[in-house]
């Protein structure tokens, strides 16, 4: 049986950080890591992954078209094959460290290997996440606290809307890092370079002003305190497909678990390009 790395252990996070994807999702398709991905595989592209019925893969692929910066599309799968090939050597069904199953648009469970749940209708999409470019962040200097000090970005539905796309809508979501003030542009220069994990932040300081009434309650993930010489920053996040998902309720979905991300060969600043569609 094999063992699971303990996500808190600094000997085993230090392995990790030094392998590369491919071998960091044989460890999580095994069972051997079940925890969160920030700092893995630097310089590749992590990945949120949304798995749906087919009869709602067209309005979703559209809604992904139309709000590019939230969600930023990086692959999709032909219906009912779990792997979407361009990603690497990539099982959708065990390769995500934590999965959540959704019926109804209501939390039905976790779990670390949906293998069982696969169905001949799904079709996947890989969405690009803002962990990718953190360490290219701390290789120009700049120093997220919140790597230390919290387990799970904070993220917060805002009163921007998102373009509908037939039965999914709603807000955009944003996470929220606090940065030092004296960093803002240079994290605003280095992130912009990331279009495929949400490019540059779309609004800093005043939260009120994109609609977040407290910061002391995200929508997910954990509370961020932000230090007298910090300032929040917000970028577009890929939750806002949870907030639609939610709203259109099919019958059932799959997500990754928030900071559970699927780990890609993809170089975080690379050109996608073209990919083949369900």
């Amino acid at each position: 049986m094999t063992s699971v790395i303990d996500d808190g252990a600094f000997s085993h996070r230090a392995l990790l950080r030094s392998m590369d994807a491919g071998g960091l999702r044989g460890i999580i398709r095994h069972g051997g890591y079940e925890g969160q991905t920030a700092g893995l595989a630097p310089g590749r592209l992590q990945a949120s992954l949304i798995i749906l019925p087919c009869e709602f893969a067209g309005d979703f692929l559209r809604y992904c078209k139309k709000n590019p910066k939230p969600l930023p599309l990086i692959g999709v799968s032909r219906a009912g094959v779990p792997a979407i090939p361009q990603l690497g050597d990539v099982d959708l069904r065990t390769d995500v460290p934590r999965y959540e199953v959704y019926r109804r648009g209501i939390f039905e469970e976790g779990c670390t290997d949906i293998r069982t749940r696969w169905r001949d209708d799904f079709a996947a999409f890989a969405i690009g996440a803002s962990i990718t470019f953190e360490h290219a962040l701390a290789a120009r200097g700049v120093e997220l606290r919140p790597m230390r000090d919290y387990k799970t970005l904070p993220m917060f539905r805002t009163s921007i809307p998102t373009t509908p796309a037939g039965p999914f809508s709603g807000n955009l979501v944003v996470s929220m890092r606090a940065v030092r003030r004296e960093d803002v542009d240079k994290v605003r220069a280095v992130t912009a370079r990331f279009p495929h994990a949400h490019g540059a932040p779309i609004h800093v300081g005043n939260p009120a002003a994109i609609g977040i009434a407290d910061l002391d309650n995200p929508d997910w993930g954990d509370a961020l305190a932000i230090g007298r010489h910090e300032v929040p920053v917000f970028w577009a996040s890929g939750a806002t497909a949870r907030d639609a998902l939610q709203r259109a309720a099919p019958r059932i979905y799959i997500t990754h678990s928030p900071g559970h991300m699927l780990l890609t060969d993809v170089d975080g600043r690379s050109d996608i390009g073209s990919f083949k569609a369900f």
